[in-house]
């Protein structure tokens, strides 16, 4: 459908009588109501104040005459508020302890510094011979192979071809198998003693 000059006209004076989009959707055949809106738009005929379907409705009414500015009503008296001493509250019976809800994953937003990394001297020589072994057993996935279920431990440099993913199973809960967590995830008093 294309909007020919004499469709263009009909929609103008449509619009002017008041009628609404889908009306003149309907009227002109073939077009949308988010189409009529559109072209309405583009002529700049869009600051309709009136509504209705009527030319009665696009006539301006008479304004009502202004009302007196009313007197300010009296605020009643009130006494003033008498200070509440609150009651005894017997103690609660001592709650059982719930089970432990598994800490939430930090999400560090995009172009923020990831935290400290552990470095090659920080991991004991018997994590990294093991990480080494499993690195031989690696399935070497892409990014786009990576699931659920597969250790996400990058290896190499992203900026080469020769850079995959370990893609063996994770443990349970981690993001990385056995191997790959034993060398991300040391308790701090570990890092710290070999630090000195």
């Amino acid at each position: 459908m294309s909007w020919t000059d004499e469709r263009v006209e009909l929609l103008k004076k449509m619009w002017g009588e008041g009628q609404s989009a889908s009306q003149i959707a309907k009227e002109l055949g073939g077009v949308t109501r988010n189409a009529v809106i559109g072209k309405v738009h583009r002529l700049g005929l869009s600051n309709r104040t009136t509504g209705g379907g009527s030319k009665a409705a696009a006539e301006p009414k008479e304004k009502p005459a202004p009302k007196a500015a009313a007197k300010p009503k009296a605020q009643p008296k009130t006494e003033p508020a008498r200070p509440v001493t609150p009651e005894p509250v017997a103690e609660a019976p001592a709650a059982e302890p719930k089970p432990s809800t598994p800490a939430r994953k930090q999400i560090i937003p995009a172009g923020q510094p990831l935290p400290p990394q552990p470095s090659a001297n920080e991991i004991p020589a018997e994590a990294l011979a093991k990480v080494n072994e499993i690195e031989k057993k690696a399935k070497k996935l892409s990014l786009m192979e990576l699931t659920e279920r597969t250790c996400k431990w990058p290896v190499g440099d992203p900026a080469t071809e020769d850079f995959w993913f370990c893609g063996l199973p994770v443990q349970q809960g981690k993001p990385y198998c056995e191997a790959h967590v034993g060398v991300a995830f040391q308790p701090m008093s570990s890092r710290r003693d070999r630090k000195r």
